[in-house]
């Protein structure tokens, strides 16, 4: 049976004849395949960080699983070092971006194993290309889902985050089983060939590598109209090209206009309120009268009755001033300059116990993450605060006027504009 489906492929792609570039073959296959398992472990760690950032044990903050057979690696967000959720993160989206080239590069290698007829026609090589299913599936899943989420335009009719996160570990798995499959190979063929000699040859050198038995190398090539050091090349400068376009929006100064990638623009005005807006207060439903001289900050904590503060009651209370990055899971991040009361102070106003207890915050706006919560740790650390200024002004009201969140190395969705009550209560560090 076995003999006569492979003697009687279907037309087109199940048949070997079909792919013809005289390029593919094991070897540009591993350089690629090489790229990819430096690459995608960093992208997936600095991932599973994000999502342990979010810290879904606390209440409100249930956007991943909180109990699930994943949750085992959640643990308490630190404060320390203030930069590093703008490095995981940043690390995460813009490797991710700049991978994409690769992974079709990839993609575009192995083809024709997709097509291979007959399937499988040994159990081991069932059970491979189960896994190239599940390779394949997943990091189109992961790649697709999540560009289209630092781009804000995510349109698929499930939550992102706990389909991104089950979606990752699926991943992962199958990353992991093809990688025992098929990692002594790729080292064996690495080694077949000098990459440095592979690079001088041009297009009239370049010939079909020999012929392999996982039928990457084409039974009747066609000539060649560009050499392996041309896809490299185009490959690879793609590749900077995407890192270039993206990697601006983790910086400030003049090298944020080049992040021409970023999902939130590169000009938000001028002065100090001047960086980036993740939702502007028209996206999010906050009206600007309930902004105004009748806005009142509610503190409620577990042992006082809720207390009632204006902005300028807020503003005469001892304000102190930090310089403090807030960094998004889109990618972008940015440091300012943030003027504000201490959530400490804040805490003990309310009668709650800064160490022990945490902050559960709501805000006036609509959106999906109009609450927030966030650790007793976070809540103790003399930096973070409910801001009222930035760089020496008032915040915009895009920026969360009249009073917003601003914590130490916190995911920028918990640092929550447009406060209208804070509620302490006992909570995990």
């Amino acid at each position: 049976m076995i003999a006569w489906l492979k003697a009687n492929p279907p037309p087109g792609p199940f048949r070997p004849e079909f792919w013809r570039s005289p390029l593919r073959g094991p070897w540009l296959t591993s350089v690629f395949g090489l790229a990819l398992l430096i690459g995608i472990p960093l992208v997936a760690i600095t991932g599973l960080l994000s999502y342990a950032a979010y810290d879904p044990r606390l209440p409100a903050n249930d956007t991943t699983p909180e109990r699930g057979l994943l949750g085992f690696y959640f643990f308490g967000w630190p404060t320390e070092p203030v930069w590093l959720y703008r490095l995981t993160q940043g690390v995460h989206v813009i490797l991710g971006l700049t991978l994409v080239p690769i992974l079709l590069a990839k993609l575009w290698s192995v083809i024709p194993k997709l097509f291979l007829w007959p399937p499988a026609r040994t159990v081991a090589e069932m059970l491979e290309r189960a896994s190239l299913v599940l390779l394949v599936g997943g990091a189109v899943f992961e790649f697709v889902t999540g560009i289209l989420n630092i781009q804000l335009f995510y349109v698929f009719p499930f939550s992102f985050y706990p389909a991104h996160l089950y979606g990752a570990w699926i991943f992962l798995g199958a990353f992991l089983a093809h990688v025992a499959f098929k990692l002594p190979k790729m080292v064996r063929t690495l080694r077949s060939r000098s990459i440095r000699e592979e690079l001088r040859i041009g297009l009239d050198g370049t010939r079909p590598e020999p012929h392999d038995p996982d039928g990457l190398v084409p039974v009747s090539p066609a000539a060649p109209t560009i050499s392996r050091r041309g896809v490299l090349g185009f490959a690879g400068g793609a590749s900077l090209m995407m890192f270039g376009l993206s990697v601006g929006q983790t910086m400030d100064g003049p090298l944020r206009r080049t992040a021409l990638l970023a999902p939130h623009g590169r000009e938000y005005g001028p002065g100090p309120n001047d960086f980036q807006v993740n939702k502007t207060a028209a996206a999010m439903g906050v009206n600007p009268a309930e902004t105004g001289d009748g806005w009142r900050l509610e503190l409620a904590g577990p042992r006082a009755a809720p207390l009632r503060f204006s902005r300028a009651e807020l503003l005469a209370m001892p304000s102190h001033t930090y310089a403090l990055p807030i960094a998004c899971v889109e990618g972008w991040s940015t440091v300012q300059r943030w003027t504000g009361v201490r959530l400490a102070d804040l805490a003990v106003l309310a009668g709650a116990r800064p160490g022990r207890d945490g902050v559960f915050v709501e805000s006036l706006e609509n959106g999906a993450f109009s609450k927030a919560s966030l650790n007793a740790g976070q809540v103790a650390d003399l930096r973070s605060l409910l801001a009222l200024r930035v760089n020496g002004a008032d915040l915009s009201l895009d920026h969360g006027f009249p009073a917003r969140i601003i914590v130490p190395n916190a995911p920028g969705v918990h640092n929550t504009k447009w406060v209208r009550s804070l509620s302490f209560r006992p909570m995990s560090t």
